[in-house]
């Protein structure tokens, strides 16, 4: 079975110029020169733009001005936007290198450090040429990384530090005391015992205890736990002998076995890094370019700043990027202090746009004097034969529709009568019911209409030869008449649709009709979202020939309403969703004075007394 809409709109809805103004009503076999004459073309878009432009000859050169000009400023803003994003864009693929660069020093002696840490636990002593002839095998680039070498710290209980100290001198007799001194003879200590290059200022480093400060201490218990390398946070090293630049070191724990089946932690084999070079090795690797760059350790603060190399006191865009070192989330910021200046690229756009649209609105001003008189005719005459068309064809298919609706009232009343005398009643209250569902709309002087009582009216032949067959949902709404007009005319399509192919033309189908009420953001006005669904029909057939129905419900309705319309012939029934405007009462206050102006601009015409622009003048609205 095929599914076609065929229906058109009640005998009023094709005077939907009569209708939007609420003034006068047409009868379509009645259509003399002479009526025609005396209404006026239903008001279009391009009618009432022509009609401004005579109306308004100064205001509509200045929007179209203003509409230039904020097309022109639309325009430098993208342009604009997509240098900014451009500079973004390239602020983060250098953050990218930067972190990539800074990566791979970390990782790059995090498996020297590993290696360390397997000479360490391999060895039960490991002398300091030994240690020295294995850091220059790994060959360190500590040149361009910013560390200082690779050290050795031993984890002891405080009461061993005076064989710690002897043993050690025994191999380094210029090795220092322990600094800063154990307080207390429990505990551990965890002295630097060897350091290589063995560079003079490395040296300084020997004796020192990696548990006395606590940035120190946190990292070496994380490496413990974790049992891999792990970065410290800020930090300055024991190697300075001068100032407070920010560094910080990476340790990797060293175990060993201290019964058969068990391991103890034998010491931590370490790198300090200078955070500055570290920094700029990885800005030297990635080139040098015109952004600033911040290394944090985590957080972006002042307190948690590692280094700075700043290009401007006031930076205009940062981009952030998260590195991990050993373990440790640094936090890498990009900074560009280039001035937000117009591009050259907009200054042309800009000055291009307000020329042309300084040059539109002359040439608008000077159409404003001649437009409206040499196309009113026109638009007059060719709109009356659009509408004597369009009320011929729809007079036609309203034929044909009402004579479905009679056939299937026929065939629902017989299939459901008792005898012949119900037969009778039933089939003669519902061509009344029928007859009753024009009056609802035409006969309510233009006042709103409940939503409900439009669509009862529209399938009360329906409901009373099915029984529940069909469901009605819905909070109590009032609708305005043109909005019931046209929502109406879409019920009884649908309606006429199901009766002939769908869920109302066979036994056991249904038909729910469910609405809500929705409101929009600003909460001045809303709209009834209404669905209609088929369900228990025959099945819905894939090809489909559109019929004027279906034109009508999805252009001429969903004009008139302004609101979407939603059509699927789903293979269990067709469902369709509408809204329709729920308006306030002001709105119909106004277009009843607007009716009423343009009757009396009507009257004067006729009388050949006043020219159309002249009379909407006179007659508008304080």
């Amino acid at each position: 079975m095929r599914y076609q809409f065929g229906s058109g709109c009640d005998l009023s809805v094709p005077l939907c110029a009569a209708a939007r103004t609420g003034l006068y009503a047409i009868d379509p076999l009645d259509l003399s020169p002479e009526l025609v004459s005396a209404v006026p073309p239903p008001p279009t878009s391009s009618g009432r733009a022509r009609r401004w432009l005579v109306l308004y000859p100064r205001a509509i050169p200045l929007v179209i001005f203003l509409a230039l000009a904020a097309i022109t400023a639309l325009s430098v803003f993208a342009i604009e936007s997509n240098a900014r994003a451009r500079e973004r864009a390239l602020m983060r693929e250098y953050a990218q290198g930067v972190a990539a660069a800074l990566d791979r020093s970390g990782s790059g002696f995090t498996s020297y450090l590993r290696a360390g840490a397997a000479l360490f636990s391999s060895l039960e002593d490991v002398s300091p040429e030994t240690f020295d002839n294995f850091v220059r095998a790994l060959k360190l680039n500590t040149e361009y990384s910013g560390a200082e070498g690779i050290g050795w710290i031993p984890v002891l209980e405080a009461r061993d530090l005076p064989a710690f100290l002897a043993q050690t001198r025994a191999s380094q007799p210029a090795y220092p005391d322990i600094f800063p001194a154990p307080t207390s003879r429990t505990g551990r200590v965890a002295p630097v015992a060897m350091f290589a290059p063995a560079a003079p200022h490395n040296r300084r480093a020997l004796g020192y205890d990696m548990y006395s400060d606590p940035a120190r201490a946190a990292a070496m218990a994380e490496a413990e736990l974790t049992l891999r390398p792990a970065a410290s946070g800020r930090i300055v090293l024991v190697q300075e002998t001068s100032g407070t630049a920010p560094a910080f070191a990476i340790y990797m724990p060293v175990f060993r076995m201290s019964r058969p089946g068990e391991r103890g932690l034998a010491g931590f084999v370490y790198t300090p890094f200078r955070a500055r070079e570290f920094l700029d090795a990885a800005i030297d690797r990635q080139g040098q370019g015109r952004f600033g760059v911040r290394l944090y350790d985590g957080e972006v603060s002042t307190g948690h700043l590692l280094v700075a190399q700043s290009i401007s006191d006031a930076a205009k865009e940062t981009v952030e990027q998260e590195v991990t070192i050993a373990d440790r989330k640094l936090m890498l910021v990009i900074e560009s202090g280039n001035a937000q200046v117009l591009s050259p690229l907009s200054m042309v756009t800009l000055i291009f746009g307000l020329a042309l649209a300084s040059l539109l609105m002359l040439l608008a001003r000077l159409l404003t004097q001649q437009a409206f008189e040499d196309q009113a005719r026109l638009a007059f005459f060719e709109e009356q034969h659009s509408i004597r068309n369009s009320l011929t064809r729809e007079l036609n298919h309203r034929v044909k529709n009402t004579l479905a609706n009679v056939l299937s009232i026929l065939s629902l009343t017989r299939r459901r009568a008792s005898g012949l005398d119900d037969f009778a009643d039933s089939l003669e209250g519902r061509i009344r019911a029928l007859s009753a569902t024009h009056d609802l709309l035409t006969v309510t002087d233009w006042g709103t209409t409940p939503i409900r009582a439009v669509i009862e009216a529209e399938l009360q032949h329906f409901r009373s030869a099915l029984d529940d067959t069909i469901l009605l949902e819905g909070p109590e709404l009032e609708l305005a008449p043109n909005d019931a007009l046209s929502f109406g005319l879409a019920v009884h399509e649908l309606a006429t649709n199901a009766a002939k192919y769908g869920a109302l033309s066979v036994p056991g189908g249904q038909v729910t009709i469910r609405w809500h009420r929705g409101e929009d953001q600003s909460g001045e006005a809303g709209w009834a979202e209404v669905e209609w669904q088929e369900t228990g029909g025959p099945p819905v057939a894939t090809e489909r020939r559109r019929g004027f129905g279906t034109e009508l419900i999805e252009k001429v309705v969903a004009h008139e309403l302004r609101q979407p319309v939603t059509l699927d012939f789903a293979p269990t029934g067709v469902r369709c969703v509408l809204r329709v405007p729920v308006r306030r009462p002001a709105d119909f206050r106004i277009r009843e004075k607007d009716g009423e102006r343009r009757e009396v601009c009507i009257a004067r015409q006729r009388d050949r007394k006043i020219t159309k622009a002249a009379c909407f003048r006179r007659t508008a609205p304080d």
